[in-house]
């Protein structure tokens, strides 16, 4: 994987380059980026530009044996630790257990989240993690020389699955081997275990910029200029959003929004219960996608009521629905409720209840809305 496949983010790209060309290369970087943002294809790809045989100021070259060999995820020299489940009671996994999956994943889902990578691997609702035995494996693999390149890269996506165990690599990242990397890469750093964190060199991936999501929805998937706007515009900076935003494109998110609505604040408890019914028979995915929706059309009539009068590149539609909920909530509302939509996104990552789910959010919507409404008719 080279620079080039990574959606945006060229001023992180420059940075890393400029670590190699400045001989400022820490031996241990953690990058933290929210899911979407990239983090873990430009670990790869750095550590591809690190082993890279004929590399220039911007990228990898892609064609030395070096570049091919990286590029397929099989270099000997680049290493992988990821969060792994036990293939059998009493089992304690290492990451290499599931190097083949790993490599058709990244192939496939480069910007998979660690949920799309445990259903990947089978683990249906058990969780992952970064085993002792994986530490150990890790020093044994560090303590080797190199068989091809001058350095040898370790790189471990989600120690947030680091448990106390973690503390094993501590003097290992502390005082490595000569020429040895370690690339952290982490969505939440508050997760990383403090001891390790302290010994890093933080490397901050943001959200993707809206112009290279669309850029990029044009380029590969050949969607509309105005449609990949909208896509790039309401996936807030996460690529991975994107991409499932677009493969429900057809979706009307705002008939179901406006029934839910009106439910809440009309219709009552039988509307309400049948509403919740329908939404928790959709995927997981499809409930994500329409909360950041209804949160998307928030954060617009929030601009609204900020910027009177302002011309915002806001499709009419949307505009349209976006005043009708400044006429349903103020500011301070219009807060609450996008708190508690995100709060709702996180449980249902976490294979929260849906019905019981949604159910709770109904109330709290109405509680947050009730002393001020407004029904939204067709």
């Amino acid at each position: 994987m080279q620079f080039s496949d990574v959606v945006g983010q060229q001023d992180v790209r420059e940075h890393l380059v400029e670590m190699i060309s400045l001989n400022r290369l820490s031996h241990a970087l953690l990058f933290t980026g929210k899911e979407g943002t990239g983090a873990l294809p430009l670990a790869i790809a750095f550590s591809q530009y690190i082993m890279c045989e004929s590399r220039d100021e911007a990228d990898s070259c892609g064609i030395c044996p070096a570049c091919k060999k990286a590029s397929d995820l099989v270099h000997p020299d680049i290493h992988f630790s990821y969060p792994v489940i036990p293939k059998k009671p009493g089992d304690k996994p290492v990451s290499t257990d599931f190097i083949s999956e790993w490599r058709e994943f990244i192939g496939q889902y480069p910007y998979g989240n660690v949920y799309d990578w445990l259903q990947f691997i089978g683990a249906e609702n058990r969780q992952g993690n970064i085993t002792a035995q994986e530490c150990n494996e890790i020093i044994h693999k560090l303590s080797l020389k190199s068989f091809e390149s001058d350095y040898k890269v370790l790189v471990m996506w989600m120690p947030e699955y680091l448990e106390k165990e973690g503390n094993k690599l501590l003097k290992l990242i502390e005082e490595p081997p000569p020429n040895t990397i370690f690339i952290l890469v982490a969505e939440n750093e508050s997760m990383v275990l403090p001891t390790i964190v302290s010994r890093t060199q933080l490397v901050r991936v943001p959200p993707v910029a809206i112009e290279a999501i669309q850029q990029q929805l044009m380029l590969k998937a050949k969607i509309p200029k105005d449609q990949a706007r909208q896509i790039a515009t309401v996936s807030g900076g996460n690529y991975r959003e994107s991409l499932q935003i677009m493969q429900h494109a057809g979706e009307d998110w705002q008939s179901l929004l406006r029934d839910w609505l009106n439910a809440i604040m009309k219709s009552g408890p039988i509307a309400q219960v049948k509403w919740i019914e329908e939404m928790s028979k959709n995927g997981r995915e499809k409930q994500k996608q329409f909360l950041r929706y209804f949160n998307h059309l928030l954060g617009q009539a929030i601009k609204i009521q900020v910027l009177p009068g302002a011309e915002l590149p806001i499709p009419e539609n949307e505009k349209d629905f976006a005043l009708r909920l400044n006429k349903m909530a103020g500011l301070e509302q219009q807060r609450a409720m996008i708190e508690e939509l995100d709060k709702a996104s996180f449980y249902i990552e976490r294979n929260a209840n849906a019905k019981m789910l949604f159910h709770a959010l109904t109330i709290r919507l109405y509680h947050i809305i009730a002393d001020k409404s407004v029904i939204l008719t067709t």
